[in-house]
C-alpha cells in the first residue's frame, strides 16, 4: 500500500490527534512510496535499522522513535548514522509513543494486561495512560513480582511490603513511576511500571503500597507486536517483529 495511506490508517486507528506527546507521532522519516514489508520493534536503534535493511523492509514501525522534545537537534554522530541508514536505503520510519501506550485494544498497557491475565476495570492519570484492574486471583505483591519475572523474562524489582495482598492493581508501562501517588489515591494495592526512581522506594515504604518495576523495554513490547499482527490481518502487509533484548 502507499506510504501515505498507511500513515493515515495508523493515525486514525491510534487517535494520534488527541495526545499531547514528547515527540511527533506518525511518519517521522519519509522513505519509498510503496510499503509492502514492515519491520516492527520497540526502539528505532541502529541495530533495528540494520535488521530492517537485512530483511528488505520498506518501512519501520516503532514505539520509541526520534525527535524527542528537548534533544539536541543537530544531525551529527549517532543521529547522522541512524538517519543515513534510512535515507540510503529509502526506508520510512513510523513512530507511535503515547498513542500506543493508551490504545484500548492494541496498546502496551492493554496487551500487557492480556499477557498477565489481568482484568481491566478503569483508567487514571493524564490522558488515561494508567490502567486499573485486578489479577486473575488475589495474590501477594511478591507473588505478583515473581509472575512478572517469569512471564516477561527479566527480574522484576519489588520495593515496599512484599506480603501485601493484591486485589486491586494499577499499572502503566515504561517510565511511569511519576504516577505512583495517583495510583495510591485510586486505592491500588500495588503499582506496576517499567522503571523505578530513588524516591519511589521511600513512597512505597511510607504509603504501605508496594511498587514493582518490571522493565521499560519488557513492558512495552506487546503493543507494537499486536499492532503488527493487526496490520498484517487487516491490510495484508508483511509485518515482522524484531526483538532486540534490552535489560533496562
Amino acid at each position: 500500500m502507499r506510504r501515505e495511506e498507511l500513515g493515515a490508517y495508523l493515525d486514525s486507528l491510534l487517535e494520534t490527534a488527541r495526545f499531547r506527546d514528547y515527540c511527533p507521532n506518525g511518519l517521522q522519516v519519509e522513505g519509498r512510496k510503496e510499503v509492502r514489508k514492515l519491520v516492527c520493534g520497540v526502539t528505532a536503534s541502529q541495530d533495528l535499522l540494520e535488521a530492517a535493511v537485512a530483511r528488505g523492509a520498506d518501512a519501520i514501525l516503532v514505539h520509541h522513535g526520534w525527535f524527542w522534545r528537548g534533544e539536541d537537534g543537530r544531525v551529527t554522530g549517532i543521529r547522522k548514522q541512524r538517519l543515513a541508514t534510512l535515507l540510503t536505503h529509502d526506508i520510512s520510519l513510523f513512530g507511535y509513543h503515547l498513542p500506543l501506550d493508551a490504545h484500548d485494544e492494541l496498546g502496551n498497557n492493554a496487551q500487557w494486561a492480556k499477557v498477565m491475565n489481568w482484568t481491566v476495570e478503569g483508567r487514571f492519570a493524564e490522558q488515561d495512560l494508567g490502567f486499573l484492574g485486578r489479577p486473575a486471583e488475589p495474590c501477594t505483591a511478591d507473588a505478583l513480582a515473581n509472575a512478572l519475572s517469569r512471564t516477561l523474562g527479566r527480574p522484576a524489582q519489588r520495593v515496599g511490603d512484599g506480603g501485601r495482598l493484591v486485589q486491586r492493581l494499577a499499572w502503566c508501562s515504561g517510565g511511569a513511576q511519576g504516577y505512583f501517588e495517583q495510583a495510591i489515591a485510586q486505592g491500588a494495592d500495588v503499582f506496576v511500571s517499567g522503571e523505578i526512581s530513588e524516591q519511589t522506594y521511600h513512597l512505597a515504604r511510607e504509603s504501605g503500597v508496594p511498587y514493582i518495576a518490571a522493565g521499560h523495554h519488557a513492558t512495552e513490547r506487546y503493543g507494537v507486536q499486536a499492532l503488527a499482527r493487526h496490520l498484517g490481518r487487516e491490510l495484508g502487509l508483511e509485518c515482522e517483529y524484531v526483538e532486540l533484548d534490552n535489560p533496562v
